[in-house]
């Protein structure tokens, strides 16, 4: 939240009615992708499927991750992104300036159990498996 709106001024005049945008990109991550993760991050520790400490596992080529690692690196979590080893090395460098680990898979077809957000799912189900339930949590984004 707090992301300021903005008039246009041009679409205004035109329609004859005040027409304001939310300012997004003014956002922690640059864009909308901060309210999904910040909504993600909360849903997890209202469940119990996130305990403090934990780690937020996202497989994702962009925005989200972004977004998922800065709200990890807020509330005190880790963050493992997985993604696919084509996606820009700007990328990867913001991901890990923000306190991510990257883990880079081969592209493949989302039937493929090696497809990014298949590892990432597989990587949670580790995590929980080897340090109990709580200890991370896969944001599955597009569910």
């Amino acid at each position: 939240g707090g992301t300021p709106l903005v008039e246009l001024t041009s679409l205004s005049e035109a329609t004859g009615c005040c027409v304001l945008a939310k300012a997004e990109f003014l956002s922690p991550g640059g864009c909308q992708k901060d309210r999904v993760a910040q909504r993600i991050v909360e849903e997890a520790e209202l469940s119990g499927r996130l305990r403090p400490g934990g780690t937020i596992v996202e497989g994702t080529s962009g925005s989200t991750g972004i977004a998922l690692s800065l709200a990890a690196a807020a509330r005190g979590y880790r963050a493992h992104i997985v993604m696919p080893d084509d996606q820009a090395a700007e990328k990867v460098q913001l991901l890990r300036l923000f306190g991510a680990e990257v883990e880079l898979v081969r592209p493949a077809a989302i039937s493929n159990p090696e497809h990014y957000v298949n590892v990432a799912r597989r990587r949670a189900a580790e995590l929980c498996e080897r340090d109990g339930e709580g200890a991370a949590v896969f944001a599955d984004q597009f569910e």
